[in-house]
Parts: structure tokens; sequence; C-alpha cells
């Protein structure tokens, strides 16, 4: 066995021309440069929605810090499938520290257009349902642990790390990121919440849905300036509840005869109860949710978090060993129709639901590459995070139109798993003729089924 010299016709990254397939056909760089405008004086080089695709390009194959840029452009037969050229690192850092709040603002802006063209794009069934079946806009933060002591925007969270908190809101029907704050951990996200939801909302409006948007978080949102910022961006909402006396008192007088079995979840029931939270929007009601807990399964460490959902004198008697089991329970405040038990069990099944938004973030963070944050620039961060989490979108897209879902976006693959199965498949460029053709492995014919679904598509123009 021997080592020969390298192969420049070689790629180990031959989908990332399907990639630039979907990226030109739905105009992704022009609609970002017409969002995001000029990052600079002159009109040489990457422009800002080209330098954004690179990026995600970049994490979507797997570049994990700005240096995984030298490697992709290092690739000189992946760099000729490509979209758009992929800059040097340190020309990256440059670039990103060019993005400020009206760039940033931008980005949102230019996907929220690109989603409209994908959603017209899309089969009548599957559009019908995302305009007019029901939008939910879950809201939901992620802690992404950093080093270095000199990272803007960057501070130490309650176990000890120094980390930053990606904001994010996202579109759950249609698995995308609509809108996004990039915070460090000890900054409170409830007040920029409003904001994510105006924006999300106008990502909606531009995809052409109709319905009246719903707004989902936990209890880390259960504030009332959230409530009435979804109800003044014409959304309602479901946001979970601290449990507080108020609503413990009220839970005590909810009669055993207005519990109701819960939707597909074991050993739960759901009723609602007497409590509305001061100064909250006009219809506001609190939902309940209880599930049966085993005494034996009750911890007795004081610092279990199971323990906060259970009512005093019930835990008291279950670690007495006085009962054989204790209810635990959930609170949601909403503005939704909850007026027969039919509906509340409804409602509450739909607000479990919100960790759909944990998916997405899961997703940004193990598929493409925003459990770090490389820079120490928050500008530079900014543009990794969304990056990120444009690399997610672009892989929802990119099923969705290829018809890998599917069809209704139940069957979406993780980031990560369509880079092994689509993306990183090395391959060999054959130029012949005047035409490029691409030599797969054995049972790797994936690109060869996606490349003609996407070239069927209409070029935005």
């Amino acid at each position: 066995m021997r080592v020969g010299a390298p192969d420049a016709s070689l790629t180990p990254v031959s989908g990332v021309v399907a990639v630039a397939e979907l990226v030109g056909r739905l105009g992704v760089a022009t609609a970002l440069d017409d969002a995001v405008g000029a990052i600079k004086q002159r009109e040489r080089g990457l422009s800002a929605g080209q330098f954004l695709v690179a990026v995600a390009q970049a994490q979507m194959c797997g570049a994990q810090f700005w240096t995984g840029l030298d490697r992709r452009r290092a690739d000189l037969a992946g760099e000729a499938l490509s979209a758009v050229a992929t800059p040097a690192s340190t020309t990256a850092v440059q670039l990103a520290g060019r993005f400020g709040p009206a760039q940033v603002a931008g980005i949102e802006e230019g996907i929220g257009e690109i989603v409209g063209r994908v959603v017209g794009l899309l089969p009548a069934g599957r559009r019908a349902v995302l305009q007019a079946g029901g939008a939910t806009i879950d809201l939901d933060g992620t802690d992404v642990e950093c080093y270095g002591a000199k990272k803007e925007g960057i501070a130490y969270s309650y176990k000890g790390a120094r980390a930053g908190r990606p904001h994010v809101a996202t579109w759950a029907e249609a698995g995308l990121v609509t809108a996004a704050d990039l915070l460090a951990w000890d900054e409170d996200p409830r007040p920029g919440a409003g904001s994510l939801i105006e924006r999300s909302v106008a990502a909606l409006r531009a995809a052409g849905v109709s319905v009246r948007p719903r707004v989902r978080g936990d209890v880390g949102y259960f504030a009332k300036d959230i409530a009435a910022a979804a109800v003044a961006a014409g959304c309602d909402f479901s946001l979970g509840v601290t449990r507080n006396p108020a609503v413990w008192r009220a839970v005590a007088a909810v009669p055993d005869t207005a519990w109701r079995k819960a939707k597909r979840m074991q050993g739960a029931q759901v009723a609602v109860c007497d409590y509305a939270p001061a100064g909250w929007p006009p219809g506001t009601t609190c939902v309940v949710r209880r599930v049966t807990v085993r005494a034996a399964d009750v911890s007795t460490d004081p610092r279990a978090r199971r323990r906060r959902t259970i009512p005093k004198d019930q835990l008291a008697l279950a670690l007495d060993g006085l009962v054989s089991h204790v209810y635990a329970y959930s609170f949601i405040a909403t503005n939704l129709n909850v007026s027969t038990p039919a509906r509340a069990v409804a409602v509450e099944a739909w607000h479990r639901m919100r960790t759909d938004i944990e998916d997405r973030i899961r997703d940004a963070k193990h598929g493409a590459a925003l459990r770090h944050l490389p820079s120490a620039s928050r500008a530079a961060n900014t543009v990794w995070m969304w990056g990120a989490l444009l690399a997610v979108n672009l892989s929802a897209w990119l099923q969705e139109l290829a018809g890998l879902d599917g069809g209704d976006g139940r069957g979406r693959a993780h980031l990560g798993t369509l880079r092994h199965q689509l993306l990183t498949v090395p391959a060999r460029l054959v130029r012949h003729a005047g035409h490029i053709t691409l030599r797969l492995p054995p049972d790797q014919q994936r690109l060869a089924e996606v490349l003609p679904r996407l070239r069927r598509l209409p070029i935005w123009t």
C-alpha cells in the first residue's frame, strides 16, 4: 500500500451541490443582500448575503469554528460545486464584525422573504396547512458555554460557567427559525420577547399566513408584558405559570369531577382553575395539569425539581410514607378558548408540544455549530449564531422541497443526519467536453435523486 499524490478532483462534500442548487433556485443570497444592505464600501468580494450563505454552508458541512472555513476553502473541488466562494477565516471575522443591529434585523427580514418563496413552491395541501391550518410562535433560549474572560456579551451562569444565551423564536408548524437575539447569560430574555413575537409575526405574514398566530412559552416567560405584547401583535398566547400561593389555592378548590384525562400523557389529568394573573389581558384563564407520582418515586433531595411541583402538604405525607401517591402540577395562563373540558384538554396537549423549539435549538447546536461562540466580538458571535440558524433553515427547506421529509415535515431529519446521508459524501469531479460529472461511491446515490427534484423548481427572479 502506498499513499499517492493528492487528487484535486476529489471532494469530501459532494452534497454541497444540492445546497448550491437550493440557494440559487430560491435566490437566498440576493434576498439577504436586499434586506441587509452593503457591509463594505467597495463592491468586490462577497456581499452580505453571500457571506451569510458561506458561513451557513460551512456549518452544514461540519465547520465548528471560524477556522473550519479555511478547511472548506482548501477543498478546491468542493468550492467548484458551492453556491458561493468561502472566505478565509480572518476575512470572515472582519466581515462579521461589520454587522450592526440594522444588518442583523435585515437577516430576519431576508429570511422572512425566503420563507414566503418556499411556501409558494410547496404542494397546495401543505401550503394550505401552513397558511390557514394554524401558526404557532415558540419562544425559548439556550445556554452556550464559552471560554475567555475578554469575550463580549458573556457572563457567568448559575453553574459557574461563562455562557452566552441565544434567544430564539420559531414557527413550529414549518420547523423554521424566524427571529433570534444573542444575549449574555445574565440578561433577562423577557424584555426582548415582545420584539421577537412582532418580528416573527412579520415573517408569518410574508409567508401568507392568514390565521391568528399563537405564542407558546414555558414558565420563564410568565410575564404580563409578554402576554400583552402577544395580543398587541395580533396573537393569542399560552405561557407557563410560576407556582405561587394564589395558584396553589386555586387548584385546591378544583372539584374532583372537573378533572379530565389528558391527551397522549399517561396518568395525567387536566382542568381549569379559578386563577387569573393580575394585570394580564382580559380573558386570561389558567389551565392546570396534574400527573400521578408514586410516593416511593419522590426524591428525598430538597434540590429535586419535581418536589417543587407537588403541594407541600402532599409532599410531607409522601415523605412520611402516609400516602401511596401524590400529584405533580403544572399551570398554563392562556387567552385561548377553554370554555369546555374538551377544549381545555386540547389546549393543554397543544401547549405541551412547545418542546418542538428545543429540537430546533438542538439541531442548531449539534447539527450546526451553535454550541460554540468562537469570537471575542459580540457582533461576530451574532453572525455565527445566525449562520447556524440559517443552516437549520436551509436543511429544512432542502428536505421540504426535495421531498425528503414525507411531505408534512414530520419525517424531517436532523442536520447531522442530512450531513451524513447527503452532504459529506465523497466524490470525484470529472470534467469532459465542458461538462462536470460527479462520480459517487457505490450505494451513495441520494444526491442523484435530490438534484433532479431541486432542478425542477423555478428559479426565483
